[in-house]
C-alpha cells in the first residue's frame, strides 16, 4: 500500500510511466493479497477472479456519480477504495496488478 501512494508523491520524481500506472496496479495486487489473506481455502484462480471483478466493479462504479457517494469519495479511505473518475487504463492496471499477483502466487507454489 505504501509503494501504491508513494508512487504519487512528486517530490520522489519518478518517471511518468510510474507515476500513471503503478499506483492503481499495486492496488489490485493489493486486493489479490487480501483476499487471499481472507479466503485461504480457495484456490488461486479464485482469488484472481474475484480480484478482478472487485476492481473492476469499484472502476465501473465511478460512472455514477451522486452527492452521497461522492461525499464518501472526499474522504481520503474513500478516495483510496472507490476512486473517482472512470478511466479505461485503469482496468488495464488491474488486470497487469492482479496477473502479477497470480504469477507471484503459482510460482510460490512450484
Amino acid at each position: 500500500m505504501l509503494a501504491g501512494l508513494a508512487s504519487r508523491r512528486p517530490e520522489l520524481e519518478l518517471p511518468g510511466f510510474l507515476v500513471t500506472y503503478a499506483g492503481d496496479t499495486l492496488w489490485a495486487l493489493l486486493v489479490f493479497w487480501l483476499l487471499g489473506l481472507v479466503f485461504v481455502g480457495k484456490t488461486t484462480n479464485w482469488v484472481a477472479a474475484v480480484a478482478l471483478g472487485f476492481c473492476f466493479l469499484i472502476e465501473t462504479s465511478q460512472l455514477y456519480q451522486t452527492p452521497w457517494l461522492n461525499s464518501l469519495r472526499a474522504t481520503l479511505p474513500g478516495s483510496l477504495v472507490l476512486g473517482h473518475g472512470f478511466l479505461w487504463r485503469d482496468l488495464l492496471c488491474y488486470t497487469v496488478g492482479v496477473a502479477l499477483g497470480w504469477l507471484l502466487e503459482t510460482g510460490w507454489q512450484r
